[in-house]
């Protein structure tokens, strides 16, 4: 173990950090839109999976990887565009909606990966870092932290930028009484699936493009089923992070840790049964629910469909 923890080891540990905190992030940040505005969306691993597929396909295809970014944004935003045809305009049952939408993602992106590229898994190139200048300099953390892809900069900047948008504009206050009061909002003149079909749409570009990443930057190929559960950790990190951005990028940083560390400690070579490895960011999600999770607050009409004229 005296060998372990060398400079370039702590350096290729933290920037897997980064590297899966990054999608994480953009799903939750993307659930927190449809949670603020009464949607419990469930279907946002579809969204994702969908997004890696559509990203790695339109990199591949266009050899521009900020065009593999759109493709991946536009392949959530059609599993968004379902969830809200289904769960805001007709009021079908969101968490069964949104199960069958994960589903059918899952088995949508397999199929067209197999008849695009049989068994082949054509990798892309590598996305160019963006260096900051003075602080890229700083030893171990430098490297990790800040000579990163420019899409990483912009995911953690999503953050004030949401603050921003909740708690000083208008669409964040229309967002928080579709989700709290939408009888009231719909009292005001504004139209409550709007603004729900708005926030599903929106989660749908996020979680996308957090897919993407996941198939462009993070591994550079697509497999089927590459998401392995991070949109539904997104879910649990816009639960307990109570309406709060910068607490999902904190949830995000500490699941994203629990995700590095499972590859950092196999490439290591620690032995450790690789099951009891694979496992420890979902019992890192139970212990912080069995912790947080009777303290999450969620808004009073998550997951009720809005009939106007019903209180």
């Amino acid at each position: 173990m005296s060998g372990l923890f060398t400079d370039a080891f702590i350096i290729a540990l933290l920037a897997g950090v980064v590297a899966a905190t990054v999608p994480l992030l953009l799903a939750g940040l993307g659930e927190q839109i449809s949670e603020k505005a009464g949607v419990l969306n469930i279907g946002i691993e579809g969204m994702m999976l969908m997004g890696a597929y559509g990203g790695f396909y339109v990199a591949w295809a266009s050899g521009n990887l900020w065009l593999g970014f759109l493709g991946g944004g536009i392949g959530g935003m059609i599993v968004g565009a379902l969830m809200a045809l289904f769960c805001v305009r007709m009021g079908l049952n969101q968490i069964v909606v949104g199960i069958a939408l994960t589903l059918g993602a899952e088995g949508v992106t397999a199929l067209l990966h197999y008849e695009q590229f049989s068994r082949l898994y054509p990798r892309l190139s590598v996305m160019a870092p963006l260096p900051i200048p003075g602080l890229s300099q700083i030893p171990i953390v430098g490297p990790a932290l800040f000579t990163r892809e420019p899409v990483v900069y912009l995911a953690f900047a999503l953050v004030p930028l949401f603050v921003w948008l909740f708690r000083r504009t208008q669409l964040g206050l229309m967002l928080q009484a579709a989700g709290d009061k939408p009888a009231a909002l719909d009292t005001a003149g504004v139209s409550v699936p709007k603004i729900r079909t708005i926030a599903v749409l929106a989660t749908g570009l996020l979680v996308g493009f957090g897919g993407a990443f996941l198939s462009i930057v993070a591994a550079g190929v697509f497999v089927p089923f590459m998401t392995h559960g991070n949109g539904f950790i997104g879910i649990v990190l816009a639960m307990l992070a109570r309406g709060r951005p910068s607490w999902v990028m904190g949830g995000a940083l500490v699941f994203g840790a629990c995700l590095s560390a499972t590859t950092a400690l196999q490439v290591a070579g620690v032995d450790v049964p690789t099951d009891i490895i694979q496992m420890l960011p979902f019992v890192a999600v139970m212990a912080v629910l069995l912790v947080a999770g009777r303290k999450a607050r969620l808004p009073a009409a998550l997951g009720a469909a809005y009939v106007r004229g019903e209180r």
